[in-house]
């Protein structure tokens, strides 16, 4: 079952896909429409490809899987480009900060390589920094912050290579439920102030409750429902 389309070119565009291993079925025939600025959230137990289905929107599935469908981001068929290329922005339960660069150079990082030069770029990073609110934070050592500080530079740093939409997998999982609340607020006003697709998987109903969009459950026979 497909969320509501609205037709606008800048959606992500599922058709048809399937996802299959060893010969059983993951997911089957799922067409869905994730619209700019609109969190759809996929659900349901371990097991149904909720994770695998973004690894093929990324082009990293594992080749122990097979996988069919089409996908189309802004018009453009993604399966029919390489990774790097695919424009998706991608967050996870780990926010993966490197430990051997700073603050600044980890946001630093995400940043295209059309601009050029050290001082440029980190300079984009300061104001990345103040906007999430962590002004001043460009020498810090990621080992020195919070949980909810660090889940922020994540998702800055993942803003700064301007996808053209966003795919969180389990984003807040390891959050206590008071910052959980506070980040996940953080992430979908920021997913909708920029008008990205956000696709969203979670076994968490908070987590659902909070993106206010089309809901997808899987289940283990392969179906899905949507509401």
């Amino acid at each position: 079952m497909s969320a509501p389309s609205t037709g606008d070119e800048e959606a992500l565009l599922l058709e048809g896909v399937e996802i299959r291993l060893a010969g059983r079925p993951l997911i089957v025939g799922l067409d869905l429409s994730v619209p700019p600025g609109v969190v759809v959230t996929l659900m349901g137990p371990s097991g149904t490809g909720k994770s695998s289905l973004l690894d093929f929107l990324c082009g990293t599935l594992d080749p122990a899987f097979e996988a069919r469908g089409r996908v189309r981001l802004g018009g453009q068929d993604l399966l029919a480009l390489p990774p790097e290329r695919r424009g998706l922005g991608m967050l996870f339960q780990d926010d993966l900060l490197f430990p051997h660069l700073s603050v600044g150079e980890n946001l630093a990082f995400g940043i295209p390589p059309e601009l050029r030069g050290r001082r440029r770029r980190l300079a984009r990073a300061a104001e990345a920094l103040a906007e999430a609110g962590l002004a001043g934070f460009e020498d810090r050592d990621p080992a020195t912050l919070s949980g909810g500080q660090r889940a922020r530079v994540a998702l800055f740093r993942t803003l700064l290579a301007a996808p053209r939409a966003l795919l969180l997998d389990e984003p807040f999982g390891r959050l206590d439920v008071a910052l959980r609340d506070r980040v996940r607020r953080f992430v979908f006003d920021h997913a909708r102030a920029r008008r990205l697709p956000t696709l969203l998987v979670t076994h968490d109903p908070a987590d659902a409750a909070a993106a206010a969009g089309p809901l997808v459950q899987l289940s283990t026979s392969g179906m899905q429902q949507s509401g």
